[in-house]
């Protein structure tokens, strides 16, 4: 009987340590290595982000200004803007 006693103490001991690693193991992850992991992705998406507009962006020769006009704009001069109320004071 004490036999059982002590595997069944030996067995808790054993799950107790396996769950103190486990716990121990994702505090130090999350402490130490996920931030780099993150950090990481971050700047990559900074990257591809910086590239992607570098890639959209006209290389224009520094100095020459170009005036580009919206079509919208231009098209809505004619239509209705409002409408013009005259009014007196009243003393």
């Amino acid at each position: 009987m004490s036999l059982l006693i002590v595997l069944y103490i030996t067995n808790f001991i054993k799950t107790l340590f396996i769950i103190a690693v486990i716990y121990y193991g994702i505090r130090i992850f999350t402490r130490y290595i996920l931030p780099s992991i993150v950090d990481k992705g971050i700047k990559n998406m900074q990257q591809k982000m910086y590239d992607q507009q570098r890639q959209q962006r006209p290389s224009r020769p520094e100095g020459d200004v170009i005036i580009e006009k919206n079509q919208r704009n231009s098209q809505n001069t004619g239509q209705n803007q409002g409408e013009y109320v005259d009014f007196e004071e009243v003393e």
